[in-house]
């Protein structure tokens, strides 16, 4: 393992932040695959998950079994780790603007397109280095002012250039999901069975700019835009949804990692037999027929099931009471499917989201992610 530390510019004198890099394999090698833990820094099973990751890679490099490059980013969020308030670790959004750290990073294909207009050949591997090229010319052109935008910078600077793009989240209490490109459904199709994923949600543009999708949505739209040139899909992404917040465990941990690095083998970064794969425990559905459940009025909420659970339409998911009144008001799943997530505390404000099942029915439309 190679490792690097990159500065972040401190955004207040008298402090650092850095970014940690550990790279396996040859510099340069294909495939590649990036992976990184905990964008969403209160997210903690994705750090335990990428330490396990980093010492199956260790031994397997040691074996010679690093056919491609790994590059892990195990802590992707040092500015979000840094933020609590009154004992709450607040991770999710930027303290400083209350963006989302997973969120607005920057849609690059239209800037590509204009280098590499002239560019695009018959060759397909021609055209994909044309591409990568580019992105990277795109990406440096774009100048970063405070300390996230430099750390979200330098994290998809890493990633624009791999095969593979593993974003490893949790929910907040949840079943393990997934969330890709409509395009990269078969891809993930392995990590989905290894993995046990109970819902895997697709899209080709899912609102908000996240992460994963900035490193895929680009090859996706240059291939519909030039229809009569080869453009092979040159960066498959997922986000990867470790089950919930509290699923902090040594031995799942290390069964995650075992999966991923399972993946891994399928996809030709490391070498070695593929394990065989599972039955997988669910098929991909359209990320618009997944239903926001949310409490229409404040109060304290009582789940009648739990997440994993398979609903029918209409049933009654979670009971809001009135503490006051004693008022009971229930909430209803619209489709049937199976509630894979929902919050982790047990009161509530009007209009807030509660939970979520994972549905087939429903289109939904605009931003499909949860804030």
């Amino acid at each position: 393992m190679h490792s690097a530390i990159i500065d972040l510019p401190s955004a207040t004198p008298g402090t650092r932040r850095t970014l940690t890099v550990q790279r396996f394999g040859t510099a340069g090698a294909r495939p590649c695959a990036y992976i990184q833990a905990s964008l969403h820094a209160d997210e903690i099973p994705a750090m335990l998950v990428a330490d396990k990751l980093r010492r199956i890679l260790t031994a397997l490099e040691a074996e010679g079994r690093i056919a491609g490059e790994v590059i892990l980013v195990p802590v992707a969020n040092p500015v979000g780790l840094g933020q609590s308030l009154m004992d709450h670790h607040l991770g999710r959004f930027d303290q400083d603007d209350g963006k989302n750290f997973n969120r607005d990073y920057p849609h690059l294909t239209e800037a590509v397109a204009e280098r590499v207009a002239d560019r695009l050949t018959d060759d397909g591997e021609a055209n994909k280095a044309a591409i990568r090229a580019a992105l990277a010319e795109a990406l440096a052109e774009r100048t970063p002012r405070t300390e996230t935008e430099h750390m979200k910078h330098r994290l998809l600077e890493l990633a624009l250039q791999a095969d593979w793009v593993l974003d490893l989240h949790c929910d907040l209490e949840a079943v393990m999901h997934l969330y890709t490109l409509t395009p990269s459904a078969e891809a993930f199709a392995p990590l989905q069975r290894l993995l046990g994923a109970r819902a895997v949600f697709l899209a080709e543009e899912s609102g908000g700019d996240p992460f994963d999708e900035a490193v895929s949505r680009p090859w996706n739209e240059l291939a519909k835009r030039w229809p009569d040139r080869p453009i092979p899909f040159g960066c498959h992404s997922v986000t990867v949804e470790l089950r919930g917040q509290a699923d902090v465990e040594h031995a799942q941990g290390e069964a995650d990692a075992q999966a991923i690095a399972g993946f891994l083998t399928h996809a030709g970064v490391l070498s070695g037999e593929p394990p065989a794969l599972p039955e997988p425990l669910c098929a991909p559905t359209p990320l618009e027929s997944s239903e926001p459940l949310t409490a229409p009025v404040g109060g304290v909420v009582v789940f009648h099931h739990k997440a994993g659970d398979r609903v029918e339409a209409g049933a009654v998911v979670a009971d809001i009471l009135d503490p006051l009144t004693g008022d009971v008001t229930p909430v209803r799943s619209e489709s049937a499917g199976v509630l894979y997530a929902h919050s982790a505390t047990r009161f509530t404000l009007a209009g807030k989201r509660i939970a979520k099942v994972a549905g087939t029915t429903l289109r939904r439309t605009g931003p499909l992610l949860s804030a």
